[in-house]
């Protein structure tokens, strides 16, 4: 990345965390966000560096990307990655598509591995390179498993969460964990107050549970989170879903339980909104439902992310990718969806392809996550926050990223591999309304075998 440290603007259809500024600049010095507004109002002393700023046709400034849960890409991936350079390797694969934020994700693996993977991570979260490290296990449900290993799924343990925060350095962000597992929220010293204690959110998913045990967990995380030193003071849900018993009107489950308690403001739902894991009109549903502010789209990347299909691993799992959808490899042909394979902007970009406004995909994408992370620095263009910046084309394409200011290399590089649905179709980027026409509402594919997802 660069260094210069001489202001700088970004020039176009700016997205703010409340609306659009058709003509808008934002200002860039020593790191941060100076200004932001409509060009004809920038003030004297930005001026003449507006008037030099010429606006791009078609380009959309957006802040940059925030990835609460992400295992990967470039072919190396965080639950595998035995060196540093491994995992930032991936950890620049998003950043060259805008992603400026990402969390690094585990999955559920022996403690051992655990410990020695959150450690390595660690380090670079300390370097600045990654904002955090999710565990997506082990305390999960069997039954619900999808890609996780149900090998090493253990009952709650408060000394491991312990143990493993401890390795993270105060790096631990959240942990996944299904409520109905002994030991999760049992009350007294559970997975729960453990993680609320070390500054970690809980995550409620890969859960069988009814949603009577969901509102136990939420209330028991809620009532914990309020204290000091907590990230946030709402809980998060993994992959709303994925990875849980499908909601039925004689026995709601957890899906209608996370989707109320988002509702009313206590919990932020996740949701893998990349043309796969979930149709385009459940994704409306959910905007519609429960609002971008209780939302973070994610992209449960794995390693295959910006690779050619082929075969890869996910922890101790072995994973075919085949039109750019992850499955685990199986004699008995594909298995569970093994994970995404598409950057962050991708999903921005199939979530307005969906019906979804620009502004309300970007603050999903960029201002809720950021809160989950604790991070008021972060996640949206205005002034004083740190000058994380995507510049987009028409179609969503990647045109010019800054974190901290500096310029990224590598932006715009042709992708190894476009297979991904998220990665296909055309985008309006001044969309407002969330309707969209029916024929681009439907699924490919590769969102068929849904019983099957992860």
């Amino acid at each position: 990345m660069s260094t210069s440290e001489e202001p700088a603007a970004e020039r176009g259809q700016v997205i703010t965390p409340t609306g659009a500024i058709p003509d808008g600049v934002v200002v860039v010095e020593d790191g941060l966000i100076t200004w932001v507004g409509p060009a004809a109002e920038a003030p004297p002393r930005w001026a003449a560096l507006v008037r030099q700023t010429a606006p791009g046709p078609g380009r959309s400034v957006l802040p940059g990307l925030v990835d609460l849960h992400n295992h990967g890409g470039a072919g190396a991936g965080f639950p595998d990655a035995t060196t540093s350079d491994e995992a930032r390797r991936a950890a620049r694969e998003h950043l060259r598509h805008g992603t400026t934020s990402v969390v690094a994700s585990l999955v559920t693996a022996p403690p051992e591995v655990l410990l020695a993977r959150t450690a390595l991570l660690a380090d670079l979260v300390e370097e600045g390179e990654l904002a955090g490290i999710h565990l997506e296990g082990p305390f999960l449900s069997a039954r619900r498993c999808g890609a996780q290993d149900p090998r090493a799924m253990t009952p709650g343990d408060p000394r491991l969460v312990e143990s493993v925060a401890t390795a993270a350095r105060g790096g631990l962000v959240t942990m996944t964990i299904a409520p109905e597992v002994l030991g999760v929220v049992d009350g007294g010293d559970d997975v729960v107050a453990a993680l609320a204690r070390v500054g970690a959110l809980p995550s409620f998913g890969h859960t069988d549970a009814s949603a009577e045990q969901v509102d136990v967990g939420v209330a028991r995380a809620i009532g914990l989170l309020g204290a000091d030193g907590s990230r946030s003071a709402r809980p998060t849900a993994t992959h709303l879903f994925n990875g849980m018993r499908p909601p039925h009107h004689r026995d709601a489950g957890p899906v209608a339980a996370c989707l109320a308690a988002a509702a009313r403001g206590e919990l932020v739902v996740e949701l893998v909104a990349d043309g796969v894991h979930l149709d385009a009109a459940t994704v409306r549903a959910v905007f519609d439902l429960v609002g971008p502010g209780a939302i973070a789209l994610v992209t449960d990347a794995m390693a295959a992310t910006g690779m050619p299909d082929g075969d890869y691993e996910l922890g101790a799992l072995a994973v075919r990718v085949v039109g750019g959808v992850a499955r685990l490899a199986s004699p008995e042909g594909p298995g569970a969806i093994a994970g995404g394979t598409a950057h962050l902007l991708d999903v921005v970009r199939a979530t307005v392809r969906g019906g979804v406004p620009l502004v309300d995909a970007v603050r999903a994408a960029a201002t809720t996550p950021a809160e989950v992370l604790g991070r008021p620095d972060l996640g949206a263009l205005v002034a004083g926050r740190r000058a994380d910046i995507l510049v987009v084309d028409d179609a969503l394409r990647p045109v010019r990223v800054r974190r901290a200011g500096r310029l990224v290399q590598g932006v715009g590089e042709a992708p190894t591999a476009v297979s991904s649905p998220a990665r296909t179709g055309p985008v309006s980027t001044t969309r407002t309304s969330t309707t969209f026409p029916t024929s681009d509402s439907q699924p490919g594919p590769a969102a068929t075998g849904t019983s099957h997802q992860s």
